[in-house]
């Protein structure tokens, strides 16, 4: 806002038209002060727009993190099949296609005496393992290796 200043008797008396400018520009600078306090004040407005900001910051380090993960254990399995001998390797796609063919049995017997509630959840599960197949079969494999190994040393 403007300084009043006393009038010292030099300076011109205002003539109507400037003071209807000031009084519009004092108008303006007024609204615009209103519209500031107005907006410090929305709070709801204010915590819907930090909420969708840590929403959105969540949903960059959630996707981040799964890219991490799916790496990692890619990487983790690769190492472990590197590592892990031709006649390991092979004894464990054979229990693998074993456990395969088992479960593809123990899944039809369940779905044969299974209520229909129950049925609806598993196949919620089951549509998120098939989405999520390259880590689910690389964690798989590495624990079924690791496991032959340690097996594989116990014995004499």
């Amino acid at each position: 806002m403007t300084q009043d200043k006393p009038p010292t008797g030099e300076e011109p008396t205002p003539s109507s038209q400037d003071l209807r400018e000031q009084v519009e520009a004092t108008r303006e600078e007024l609204g615009q002060t209103v519209e500031a306090l107005a907006a410090r004040t929305d709070v709801k407005a204010r915590a819907q727009e930090k909420t969708t900001a840590v929403k959105q910051q969540l949903a960059q380090k959630t996707t981040q993190a799964t890219a991490q993960l799916r790496d990692k254990a890619t990487l983790a399995a690769e190492v472990v099949q590197d590592k892990t001998p031709q006649p390991v390797r092979a004894k464990a796609a054979a229990v693998g296609g074993q456990v395969r063919d088992t479960a593809v049995h123990v899944a039809e017997l369940a779905h044969e005496k299974a209520p229909e509630p129950l049925l609806e959840k598993a196949g919620q599960g089951m549509r998120m393992a098939r989405a999520n197949r390259a880590p689910l079969f690389a964690a798989a494999g590495a624990l079924i290796a690791v496991l032959l190994i340690r097996r594989a040393r116990r014995r004499p």
